[in-house]
This record gives C-alpha cells, structure tokens and sequence, in this order.
C-alpha cells in the first residue's frame, strides 16, 4: 500500500495535467483564431513576421483545423462517394 499509492496518484496527476494542458491549449487556440493581434505575436515569438494576405492565411488555417461543434457537420468536406 505504501508503494501502489504514490504511483496511482502520480497517474491521477499526470493524466489530470495532459486534460488540463489540451483543455488550454484548444482555448488559446480559439482565441488566436479570432485575435489578430495574438497571432501576430505568436509569429513574431517564432521568428516570422506575418504580412496581412499570410495573417488570412492563418486564420483560415486555423479555423480549417478546429473540429466542428458536435452535432454539426464539417462544412468543408465534400460528401463521401460511395463505390
């Protein structure tokens, strides 16, 4: 017991910390989306300095990658062809 408690709590909170980081990081992903000025910084902070056509660019990308809300279906997807 002195053992399996120490490694099961450290299971709990690596597991708890991976849910929490995805959970921030989809959120700041969002709000990059919508905040030109943030993405920008971004940018900057990677070494890029991003002109206004590559910022629409971006963001476009951006949007493309978020999945859509649930009960929605992707709306730039074409349908699937069946064989």
């Amino acid at each position: 017991m002195n053992i399996a408690l120490p490694i099961i709590t450290l299971i709990v909170g690596l597991l708890g910390g991976f849910f929490i980081g995805v959970f921030y990081l989809r959120k700041q992903m969002t709000r990059m989306q919508n905040d030109p000025d943030m993405l920008q910084k971004v940018a900057k902070q990677m070494g890029y300095n991003l002109n206004g056509k590559q910022m629409q660019r971006a963001q476009q990308m951006l949007k493309n990658q978020n999945p859509p809300a649930r009960g929605q279906a992707p709306a730039n997807r074409a349908p699937k062809r069946k064989k």
